[in-house]
């Protein structure tokens, strides 16, 4: 069985910096009719858990520790119990969502995430927070790169534990060197391609 991509938007706060935003966020999940991973538990684990039907869960993976990516994903593990991912370098964000919950587990750069036959390779992409991952899965011809690389361009780094020329160098190093068709599939706002966004950073 073959795996695929299912796409959910989900709505809700992005809160840092004593500021807050409305905001609408992809989450994705990948697998096939019998298990996928979650990437990215954006708000609403009931809709998520609405979208993954029967299927056994078996990881959520954070692309990064922004409030608004992570927090549905303690509500989704304690309901299926899969265990949470995230790189530790984004501990410090994630604690200011969830003080007295801890993720299960590590990401690491070159770190593999299987589900349904179909590998996602970790890639530490730091710059629009010191932990972000990407996850690019080439038997899929994508990447998921949360909000380091958007259509247009970079993800923003003005705010705290941001950092603009990390963010470039790590889309250049990591990113910019996948096969050009490679389609992005963003934290936010619509998918677009390696190619497509190479001239914009």
């Amino acid at each position: 069985m073959a795996a695929r991509i299912d796409h959910l938007v989900t709505s809700g706060e992005f809160r840092l910096d004593g500021e807050t935003h409305q905001v609408d966020n992809n989450v994705w999940i990948v697998g096939d009719d019998r298990e996928a991973v979650v990437i990215d538990a954006a708000h609403d684990a009931d809709a998520i858990a609405a979208a993954l039907g029967e299927r056994t869960l078996r990881a959520i993976v954070c692309t990064h520790a922004h409030n608004d990516h992570i927090d549905a994903a303690p509500p989704l593990a304690d309901r299926t119990g899969a265990p949470i991912l995230l790189h530790p370098d984004d501990l410090p964000l994630w604690k200011m969502t969830h003080p007295d919950r801890s993720p299960d587990g590590e990401l690491a750069d070159g770190d593999t995430v299987s589900v349904a036959g179909v590998d996602l390779a970790v890639l530490h992409t730091p710059g629009h927070a010191p932990g972000a991952v990407c996850l690019y899965a080439p038997a899929l011809g994508t990447v998921f790169t949360g909000d380091t690389l958007f259509q247009g361009g970079p993800g923003a780094t003005g705010r705290s534990f941001s950092d603009h020329p990390t963010i470039v160098r790590s889309i250049k190093e990591r990113l910019l060197t996948l096969p050009l068709e490679t389609v992005v599939r963003t934290g936010h706002g619509d998918s677009t391609t390696v190619g497509e966004e190479t001239p914009n950073v």
